[in-house]
């Protein structure tokens, strides 16, 4: 009997319609377009607006439009992986409220959190639900609302993050088409680096958290990117290495878009030349667990069945990881 692969066979994403700017960030904090541009790569990012809208409201259309594309319906997913660093709310799982939006009754699901890298580390663990024979169709959706825990008083956040959704649809194949390959790492001495400080279980949210703006994103930029431009380069390549696979081998490189700084060294350190390097860093800023998957949708008419891609990410906590895969499918 063939080896089970787990393949991406449709991808999906979306993007709220408001655009935030670097000139209207320029109106926020003390910066400007320059600035921002030559040490992070990003020109504008989307922004959810609406009073009660949370991640799960720009995930469902996302996987709606992957359904449709697949023509295949809710009911027929076995399993919704939400990667996610932005829930809803701390319970439910938004997996579980996605589910009810999209009419997926027949499904289980949970929540993922590996902040930046929660995309390849879902797609690492739908992977296995596939492989053992006992799923079928597994949605690993990466989304967030990171406007809602950015501090637009912080110059050194607000700048990076954007929101958005994508999606991927994993199923079995018997060909040698989809992921081949997987490599995931953490270290939780990166803590300190990249957090939320308040709103969990050892700070509860009190007044006092509240004013001490505890409950926004924290980072310590220099340390952040010094890890990051180092071990999600390293990642890519031993992947890579253990795979026997030189540059010329990949089609495409899809690495997390958090810097425009940290994806050229990943690209050098892989050899992957710059026109096959996948980046939108410069619309949508770090939407993420949603960078990765946003990358798939708009890249999706470019990529040829058989193509060799190489995932990488980096995130907070400190978590990161590559996979290896073979595309599955010409799109329509």
């Amino acid at each position: 009997m063939s080896k089970i692969h787990a393949a991406i066979t449709a991808v999906n994403g979306y993007v709220p319609e408001y655009i935030l700017t670097n000139k209207e960030l320029e109106t926020l904090v003390d910066t400007n377009d320059e600035w921002i541009t030559s040490r992070t790569g990003i020109k504008e990012r989307r922004i959810q607006k609406g009073e009660g809208l949370g991640t799960s409201d720009m995930a469902a259309p996302a996987v709606e439009g992957l359904l449709k594309k697949r023509g295949i319906s809710a009911e027929e997913i076995d399993v919704i992986i939400f990667c996610t660093t932005t829930p809803d709310m701390p319970f439910p799982a938004t997996a579980n409220i996605l589910g009810h939006k999209i009419g997926a009754k027949n499904a289980w699901g949970f929540d993922l959190q590996a902040a930046c890298s929660g995309f390849l580390f879902g797609l690492t663990v739908g992977a296995q639900f596939i492989e053992t024979g006992k799923h079928k169709k597994v949605l690993v959706v990466g989304a967030d609302k990171m406007s809602a825990m950015v501090d637009y008083q912080d110059r050194a956040t607000c700048i990076i993050f954007g929101d958005g959704a994508g999606c991927a649809l994993l199923e079995p194949n018997e060909d040698g088409f989809g992921i081949i390959d997987s490599i995931m790492k953490s270290d939780g001495a990166g803590i300190p680096y990249l957090h939320q400080k308040a709103g969990g279980s050892v700070k509860p949210a009190s007044h006092e958290t509240v004013d001490a703006r505890e409950h926004y994103a924290y980072q310590e930029g220099q340390a952040v990117f010094k890890f990051a431009v180092t071990n999600m380069a390293d990642v890519a390549a031993e992947v890579m290495e253990r795979n026997d696979l030189k540059a010329d081998d990949i089609a495409w490189l899809v690495p997390h878009q958090a810097n425009k700084r940290i994806i050229d060294a990943t690209a050098n350190r892989t050899g992957v030349s710059a026109d096959k390097v996948i980046i939108n860093i410069e619309r949508y800023g770090n939407t993420t667990n949603a960078t990765i998957p946003l990358c798939l949708w708009e890249w999706e008419d470019k990529f040829k069945k058989g193509d060799n891609l190489l995932f990488a990410a980096f995130g907070g906590g400190f978590t990161w990881g590559s996979i290896y895969l073979k595309w599955a499918y010409d799109a329509k």
